[in-house]
């Protein structure tokens, strides 16, 4: 007989590239994932992977069953979480959809004082909303507004783009190209220094770049990190640029780790909501972390 697990494992393996990885993402026992994948190899009829000492390596059969499987599965789990009743009921369980940065700063300090379970998830901002409006998250934290009927968008801060150096790092040149206006002489340096940035997401530098300098920038950054705390780190007390929100490097400054160069000549500022569904049975909890977030406002 078919096993929905059996999938469940070999998507977990197909994700992770071994054996170890699916197992600690399940939550199961080596063997047992090993036990899953046999099974589903022997029910099939195919080699779905190619095993190695460091890594499981997909098939071409492998590859196609994961591309015809992934979204039915995918929905499966979602479903999986959205209508398991906890065997706990005195406990509720709230999903928190937010950036990497903004969890880290503001809730992750707090996390355990919570008397409500909570699940983080990190992500792009529409996905965000438009899982908020499926019921998959219950708060979200974003600079972007839906237009769906059943969501609630409420402002409670501001973040402000700026750009920022190491504390090592010489600005008399460029601070007399900026206050004698010469914008393009200014863009020509700052093109020849180093510069990080983050893989996921580079729109504050293009952002801010296109407002100041009219045009999109022409260079690739130098150093590319994690995450924009990962900047923060890699530039106090050292040589570097970054475009960053002004709340995520506000304390470096005032240590004299990090300098702020320039706010721009048209400020970049993102109103932070708090988006909610009109209707929820977790106002309650909802209302304590936003609590939170309204008393560490940036």
């Amino acid at each position: 007989m078919f096993n929905f697990e059996w999938l469940r494992t070999f998507k977990a393996i197909y994700d992770s590239g071994t054996l170890t990885g699916a197992a600690q993402s399940l939550y199961i026992s080596q063997p047992g994932v090993s036990l899953h994948l046999n099974s589903l190899e022997a029910y099939t009829g195919y080699k779905l992977f190619d095993r190695s000492a460091k890594r499981m390596v997909p098939t071409e059969r492998g590859k196609v069953l994961y591309n015809f499987i992934l979204e039915p599965v995918t929905k499966l789990e979602s479903a999986e979480q959205l209508f398991h009743k906890s065997s706990k009921i005195d406990r509720a369980t709230i999903s928190i959809g937010m950036c990497f940065e903004t969890f880290q700063f503001t809730l992750e300090k707090h996390i355990s004082s919570l008397p409500f379970n909570v699940i983080i998830k990190f992500g792009e901002y529409p996905t965000m909303i438009a899982d908020l409006e499926k019921g998959l998250l219950d708060l979200i934290i974003t600079p972007q507004k839906g237009v769906q009927k059943n969501l609630d968008f409420k402002p409670f801060s501001r973040e402000r783009i700026v750009m920022v150096c190491g504390a090592k790092t010489d600005l008399k040149a460029l601070k007399a190209l900026l206050k004698a206006g010469k914008l393009e002489q200014a863009e020509d340096w700052l093109k020849h220094q180093v510069w990080y940035s983050t893989a996921a997401d580079m729109e504050h530098l293009k952002k801010f770049w296109k407002l100041n300098f009219d045009h999109h920038p022409d260079f690739k950054p130098n150093y590319i990190v994690p995450n924009i705390c990962s900047i923060v780190r890699c530039l106090s007390d050292s040589v570097g640029f970054s475009i960053i929100p002004d709340f995520l490097c506000r304390e470096e400054i005032k240590a004299g780790k990090l300098k702020l160069v320039w706010e721009g000549n048209d400020v970049i500022e993102n109103v932070l909501h708090f988006g909610t569904r009109k209707k929820t049975m977790y106002a309650e909890e909802i209302t304590q972390v936003q609590a939170i977030f309204e008393k560490e406002a940036f």
